[in-house]
């Protein structure tokens, strides 16, 4: 069975990705950073489901102790799918934007990114099989007003993946990015209002999370295996 790991496993949308992998015959892993009861929920219901799964906690800006939580998960074999799904928002306007905002969101969405995928990129190499996989944003590709930070972070992940991707391509591992427009959440709700969505999006709706975590399915599965160093969006129509 395939191990899979997904940061940010916690929230509504890593936990879409956790389940629907699992559905697809991976063991999951489900991280989170403060949020280990949440993770663990998400496995419990994984594994009620018939699935399998575990739960892990470790904070991605933090070098030494994602080191040594990921030596301990490889202790259990190579894992070959993984979801760098991991990030924050902490908006606001550039010229009022503090230089903590700046330095945290691109802490976690970027060194974050790093910190997880780099360790576990040897093991997986050695088994001549993986897939990379990237969540971002669509403000990455569009740019969005006060998530100047944000869409740093990103589309830093644009270009790291892309180069990724040639390094890793003769080894059968994929690298791409899943760009979301805006999805259903308890956080998006209390931006978006359906006249704004409409105005917004040509589908005139939100996404949910299970339509990302379907697109990654497919990008974590066998037929996928000829789409690397790609940046695909999943956002009703937007430009």
């Amino acid at each position: 069975m395939k191990r899979a790991l997904v940061t940010g496993g916690s929230g509504d949308l890593g936990g879409a990705i956790a389940r629907r992998l699992a559905r697809d015959g991976l063991h999951v892993i489900v991280h989170a950073n403060a949020r280990l009861e949440a993770a663990q929920a998400v496995a419990a219901a994984i594994r009620s489901g018939g699935g399998s799964a575990e739960a892990v906690a470790f904070d991605v800006t933090d070098a030494q102790g994602s080191a040594a939580a990921l030596e301990r998960l490889l202790e259990g074999g190579p894992i070959q799918v993984l979801v760098n799904n991991a990030g924050i928002h902490d908006d606001a306007v550039f010229p009022g934007m503090r230089a903590e905002q700046w330095h945290r969101v691109i802490d976690v969405s970027l060194n974050g990114f790093f910190h997880v995928t780099q360790p576990l990129t040897l093991p997986m190499a050695r088994t001549r099989w993986g897939r990379i996989i990237s969540i971002s944003s669509v403000a990455a590709v569009m740019g969005n007003r006060g998530q100047v930070n944000y869409a740093a972070a990103k589309g830093a992940l644009h270009s790291a993946s892309k180069a990724l991707s040639l390094e890793l391509a003769s080894r059968g591992i994929t690298v791409n990015v899943v760009a979301p427009g805006i999805i259903a959440s308890a956080m998006a709700d209390r931006v978006f209002d359906q006249d704004t969505i409409a105005k917004m999006v040509p589908a005139k709706r939100a996404g949910s999370a299970d339509e990302v975590a379907a697109l990654v399915s497919f990008l974590a599965g066998e037929e996928s295996g000829y789409i690397s160093g790609q940046v695909i969006s999943i956002n009703g129509g937007m430009a």
